[in-house]
């Protein structure tokens, strides 16, 4: 199977670069805005109406493709976002960037990005990117480039690992729980990414600055900075779990989860402080690093349903009696177990009944295939993308 992986930098543009990311962006809000117009959000459809419209933007072609393509996935999380809120904001690309698999080369350390008439634009790349890029057996798809970043995605062809065994994993939000099918178990302690949003969100708190650039800055200063330590808590936690796993042969069975923040809104009689602990919590990021860590290495990935996994005993099923802080009690088994440690294992039950070592006559439950972009993604057309 292939799988997919990027690798970023910072650099310096220069002012012919930022005009170009400009004009990407100018032509993703045109297609956004004939999109809502003609009420259209297929690739196909919008290629029709919007790509002769582009005709007044100097530069190539197969940009002009990809700000489609780019645009359509604006149209389409609005379209999902419509279906939930009466009133979703109308969208537009505020951010100047390029997205692009067509066109680029990277030439020794360099990347070229081609402009008209004949002439190309040169991004120096470090050595970690270079390096990166150079491992055998990867072919590169596409770049995204930002006014101080430029992100280039690569891919390679693995042998998926029958797996001899399975890890269940559960989320929490100051832990992560993992019970293996050998019967050992592990405790990630994620308390610490708990603590650094309550403190970031405290100092932001005191900024009582009435100046809204102001404010977006800052706030924006310190939001990434709490991002990158948060993140660097979960690589941490990914990474070790992916590497028991390959070590054993270990498949990989996580919950399915969806519509959490719709349980932590306004008017649902929880505090404020609470809203906040709860909606903050990363547990998406968790998920995405794993499951591309694990494609990378071949470990399965499988996904089960979340319903469930803390409410019923992990021995016999029945349902569970509240026994204090984070223990529960099941009448019929006459014994108290850790409520994370018992959906961890309900988790692996689930996996191993419905994953990759199940009986033929039993279903399997999988992740959704990665969808690929007719005419910008190159995949689907049965050849690799020009680089």
């Amino acid at each position: 199977m292939r799988v997919i992986k990027a690798v970023s930098q910072n650099y310096e543009p220069s002012g012919e670069l930022l005009s170009l990311l400009d004009a990407f962006r100018l032509m993703t809000n045109s297609c956004i805005r004939i999109g809502l117009e003609e009420g259209v959000t297929s690739l196909k459809s919008l290629s029709l109406k919007a790509y002769h419209r582009l005709r007044g933007f100097d530069v190539p072609s197969y940009y002009k493709l990809c700000a489609i393509s780019h645009a359509v996935g604006i149209l389409r999380s609005y379209r999902r976002a419509s279906r939930s809120d009466k009133k979703p904001k109308i969208p537009f690309s505020s951010r100047p960037m390029l997205v692009t698999c067509y066109g680029f080369k990277i030439v020794g350390d360099k990347l070229r990005l081609p402009l008209r008439p004949s002439r190309c634009l040169w991004i120096a790349l470090n050595h970690h990117t270079v390096q990166t890029l150079s491992a055998p057996g990867l072919s590169v798809r596409s770049v995204c480039v930002t006014t101080r970043t430029v992100g280039i995605a690569f891919s390679k062809e693995v042998v998926e690992t029958k797996p001899e065994g399975l890890i269940g994993m559960d989320r929490n939000l100051d832990n992560v729980t993992v019970a293996s099918s050998d019967g050992s178990s592990q405790i990630y302690d994620l308390s610490k990414a708990t603590e650094i949003k309550a403190r970031y969100r405290e100092v932001r708190s005191h900024f009582k600055r009435n100046d809204v650039r102001v404010r977006r800055c800052i706030f924006s200063k310190y939001g990434k900075t709490e991002r990158c330590r948060v993140t660097q808590l979960i690589h941490l936690v990914s990474k070790d779990m992916v590497r028991q796993a390959k070590a054993r042969r270990f498949g990989i069975a996580m919950e399915k989860l969806t519509g959490i923040r719709r349980l932590y809104r306004k008017g649902k009689g929880q505090g404020r402080d609470y809203r906040f602990r709860m909606n903050s919590w990363s547990y998406g990021e968790l998920q995405k690093q794993i499951d591309y860590k694990a494609r990378w290495e071949g470990i399965k990935v499988v996904y089960v349903a979340a319903r469930g996994t803390s409410a019923k005993c992990s021995t016999c099923g029945s349902k569970l009696n509240p026994n204090g802080r984070r223990t529960l009690y099941c009448p019929k088994c006459s014994i108290s177990v850790d409520r994370d440690l018992n959906a961890a294992k309900n988790i692996l039950a689930r996996g191993l009944r419905f994953g990759p070592i199940a009986l033929p006559s039993e279903a399997m439950m999988e992740g959704p295939p990665q969808g690929a972009i007719l005419r910008v993604d190159g995949s689907e057309l049965g050849h690799e993308p020009r680089t």
